[in-house]
C-alpha cells in the first residue's frame, strides 16, 4: 500500500514538471520568433552575396534581386579565376596567413611558456609591460617610422615580423600554462631535459587546444587585414591581398546612377561587372574560414573556456 501511493506521488511529480502553462508556451513563442530573426540577420547577408555571385552581373545593377538568382551564370567566377591579379591576391593572402599564424603562434606560445614559470625574477613587471602595451600603442606614423627604419615596406615581412608576438595572446596562452602541472616540468628535468626539450616534447603536445585557438584567431586577423597592405605595402602591386582588392573594388564601385548606367552599357556584352566579380572573390575569401573552422571547433571552444575559467 505504502508503496502504489510512492508511485503515484513520484507520478504525480512527474506529471508536474512536464505540465506546461500558457505563459511557458508564450514565452518559447517569443524565444523561438527572437532566434529565427536573429538567424535570419546573421545568415541572410551571406546568401545574399552568394546569389549576387550566382547571377548575371548586369542583370543585377537592375536590382531586385532577393532570394535567388534571376539569371543564373558561373562567369562571375570564371572571370575571378581568369583574372591574374585576383589568382596573385589569393596567393598572397594564403601565403601571408599560414607564415604569419604559425610564426606568431610559434613565438607568442615561447614567451607565454617563459611568463608562466613561478620562479621568474621580475614577472609581476613583465605582467605590467603585457597589460600596458596590449591596451596602449605609440601610434600608426610612429609604428610606420620603425618599420621604414628596419627597411620592410613594401615587403613581405612587413606582413609577418611585426605580428610575430601578440599581447592577448600572451596574456591567454601564459593562463594556460600556469594551469598545467608542475610534476611534469620537475619530472622532466631531473631527466636531465632542457627547458626546449620540455616546450617541444611535453607542453605543445598537451596544448593543442591552445594551439588550436591561437591559430585560429590569428588566421583569421591575416586573411582578413587590409590595412597593413594599404598603409606599408603601398607601392608594390605583387603584394596585394585578396582584402586589400577588395577594399579596392569596393571603392571604385562607390559610384551614381549616371556611372551605373554606363557600366551596364560596357559590361553588356561580357556579362560580367566589376561588382559581380566582387561578390564571387567575397564568396571565396569566406570560404577557407567556412572549411576550416568545423575542424578547429572542437578544440576552439575548450580553448576558450579554458582561458576564461583559469585565467
Amino acid at each position: 500500500m505504502l508503496h502504489s501511493k510512492t508511485l503515484n506521488a513520484v507520478r504525480r511529480r512527474r506529471g508536474n514538471r512536464i505540465r506546461r502553462t500558457a505563459e511557458d508556451r508564450i514565452l518559447d513563442a517569443v524565444i523561438l520568433i527572437l532566434v529565427t530573426l536573429i538567424f535570419f540577420a546573421t545568415i541572410y547577408p551571406f546568401y545574399y552575396v552568394l546569389v549576387l555571385s550566382l547571377n548575371d552581373g548586369v542583370d543585377a545593377l537592375r536590382g531586385g534581386i532577393y532570394l535567388w538568382p534571376r539569371e543564373f551564370t558561373f562567369s562571375n567566377y570564371e572571370q575571378f579565376l581568369m583574372d591574374a591579379k585576383w589568382t596573385d591576391a589569393i596567393g598572397i593572402s594564403v601565403a601571408k596567413t599560414v607564415t604569419g599564424a604559425a610564426l606568431t603562434v610559434f613565438f607568442t606560445c615561447m614567451v607565454a611558456y617563459g611568463l608562466s614559470a613561478p620562479n621568474l625574477i621580475g614577472k609581476k613587471i613583465y605582467n605590467v609591460v603585457l597589460l600596458i602595451c596590449m591596451y596602449f600603442s605609440g601610434g600608426l606614423i610612429p609604428y610606420f617610422l620603425t618599420l621604414r627604419a628596419y627597411g620592410m615596406l613594401n615587403t613581405f615581412w612587413v606582413f609577418i615580423i611585426p605580428t610575430l608576438f601578440s599581447t592577448y595572446y600572451c596574456i591567454l596562452a601564459v593562463a594556460f600554462f600556469r594551469e598545467m602541472p608542475a610534476e611534469l616540468n620537475e619530472s622532466a628535468r631531473l631527466d636531465g631535459a632542457s627547458e626546449f626539450t620540455i616546450f617541444f616534447r611535453i607542453i605543445l603536445p598537451l596544448s593543442k587546444a591552445l594551439l588550436a585557438t591561437l591559430a585560429l584567431f590569428a588566421a583569421v586577423g591575416q586573411w582578413n587585414s587590409w590595412s597593413d597592405v594599404v598603409f606599408f605595402a603601398p607601392a608594390s602591386k605583387s603584394l596585394k591581398t585578396l582584402a586589400a582588392l577588395m577594399r579596392e573594388v569596393i571603392i571604385r564601385n562607390q559610384v551614381d546612377v549616371s556611372s551605373r548606367q554606363a557600366m551596364m552599357q560596357a559590361a553588356r556584352h561580357s556579362k560580367v561587372t566589376a561588382s559581380s566579380v566582387q561578390m564571387a572573390s567575397m564568396m571565396i575569401a569566406v570560404l577557407p574560414i567556412v572549411l576550416v573552422y568545423p575542424f578547429l571547433q572542437r578544440y576552439f571552444v575548450k580553448g576558450i573556456m579554458i582561458g576564461a575559467v583559469k585565467g
